[in-house]
């Protein structure tokens, strides 16, 4: 039996972004078995996805720490790959196949290319777009790239629902990672102030803060939901996702869940880049973009959501 190798390291809006052309490589090479090589904080959730038949797990160390990569080249050279489909499209990944996966038949960006075309006009499309064309250029038959299905992923969250609300509730998504502090708008506590003013008890405002920022998310007045004093796993954060009756996110890994699931609900865009590149965003969860997050005001955002939460 062929084996197939998929490589998407994350990060986790990106990784969720992927699930639809992992599904179309996967029904593409019915007969092959279909791996993913991805980190190490993603692999117990894919280990579940039905669209692939194992993971291996990249530590990502430096390049220059030859006796890791040659450690991770004899693990990938066990399974023979026919194929590489290269789905993160890194300088990492470019370095994979020139020196730890030579003799697979690679598609990336690279190899899609057109004569004469750069990588950097083919980038400036949407993300949804270049996978498309990638894979469409690879054999690939395309029925859910803009189609994503993540109800593999969903587990009861009952009894820690019971915990923080007795109804339904809207969900916000105030962080981002230290590294894209740029994406973060600033006005999230006046917002729960407000949303909690206009709704009263009809909603419970929710917070699911990830690794990190459980101290800061106490910060916002709105109900903080845990298990066990921990972070929501993804597949509780998924499902907590789906059943939430509003969202209002920044550009982040919740926010592509949001948007892929097609929640009622709002993402915030400054000038970083725009919903169109990132492929974020639909009638239901809509992008509002602006030059300047510090500028977008709460009651903006309130006439947005007022459109769709009654």
């Amino acid at each position: 039996m062929p084996n197939i190798l998929i490589i998407k390291h994350g990060s986790l809006g990106d990784l969720i972004q992927a699930n639809g052309a992992i599904e179309d490589i996967k029904n593409s090479f019915k007969e092959s078995k279909v791996l993913l090589l991805t980190a190490n904080n993603y692999s117990n959730f894919m280990s579940h996805c039905p669209y692939i038949d194992g993971v291996i797990v990249d530590k990502r160390l430096p390049r220059w720490n030859i006796f890791y990569l040659l450690k991770l080249k004899k693990i990938l050279k066990r399974f023979n790959f026919t194929h590489v489909f290269d789905l993160q499209n890194s300088s990492r990944t470019k370095f994979y196949h020139k020196y730890l996966l030579k003799n697979s038949k690679w598609s990336s960006t690279y190899t899609t290319l057109s004569k004469g075309e750069k990588k950097s006009d083919f980038d400036k499309d949407p993300v949804l777009k270049r996978m498309k064309i990638q894979l469409e250029k690879s054999g690939v038959k395309i029925s859910k790239i803009n189609n994503i299905n993540l109800s593999w992923a969903f587990t009861n969250i009952n009894k820690i629902l019971n915990q923080h609300t007795s109804g339904e509730y809207i969900l916000i998504f105030p962080f981002c990672s230290e590294k894209h502090l740029k994406k973060k708008w600033p006005h999230y506590k006046e917002l729960v102030t407000k949303l909690k003013y206009i709704y009263k008890n009809k909603y419970t405002i929710l917070i699911a803060p990830g690794p990190g920022e459980i101290k800061k998310s106490f910060n916002f007045n709105a109900k903080v939901i845990l298990d066990n004093s921990n972070p929501l796993n993804l597949n509780q954060l998924i499902t907590l996702i789906k059943d939430a009756k509003y969202i209002i996110a920044n550009d982040t890994g919740p926010a592509h869940i949001s948007s892929h699931m097609k929640k009622n609900g709002l993402v915030l865009f400054g000038k970083h880049t725009t919903a169109e590149k990132v492929s974020l965003g639909n009638d239901n969860f809509k992008p509002i973009s602006v030059d300047n997050l510090k500028n977008l005001s709460v009651d903006n955002v309130i006439k947005e959501i007022k459109k769709n939460l009654n």
